[in-house]
């Protein structure tokens, strides 16, 4: 086995675990009604924000689906590149919002969603930077 395999048999299930905090973390967005803490969304009622806010997350899921699945071995490393950025960028957004007024992600089970998938993300994309080739010779 190269090192390069043990590597990425390594890293990948950070990145599982990782997407599926995040995941998770939706369904709790759901139950603290994200929308109303969320620029674009925020001036929706409840009867109108929920709807948008669930449906919304079908057309992302689809393709990060699709992404995660793709033929080319470049789309899915890329895809979870991205992802596991967006895992510790979301924290940091979570962070920035915490207070607002609407923002109700306050109990031990929503800071171990965001912050589990931002540790997880962070600790994928500390693994495959590590795995680089170095460019020094």
């Amino acid at each position: 086995m190269t090192l390069n395999v043990a590597a990425t048999r390594t890293r990948e299930p950070l990145f599982a675990i990782g997407l599926a905090l995040l995941l998770s973390h939706e369904l709790d967005a759901v139950k603290h009604a994200e929308w109303q803490v969320l620029p674009l969304l925020r001036w929706l009622d409840d009867a109108n924000g929920y709807p948008v806010f669930v449906l919304a997350h079908v057309p992302l899921f689809a393709v990060m689906l699709w992404a995660l699945a793709h033929r080319s071995s470049a789309v899915r490393r890329n895809t979870r590149f991205g992802l596991a950025a967006f895992m510790v960028i979301h924290a940091g957004l979570h962070w920035a919002f915490h207070e607002d007024p609407h923002y109700h992600f306050t109990g031990w089970l929503s800071h171990g969603l965001v912050g589990g998938a931002a540790i997880f993300g962070a600790l994928y994309l500390a693994a495959v930077l590590a795995a680089r080739p170095s460019s020094r010779a």
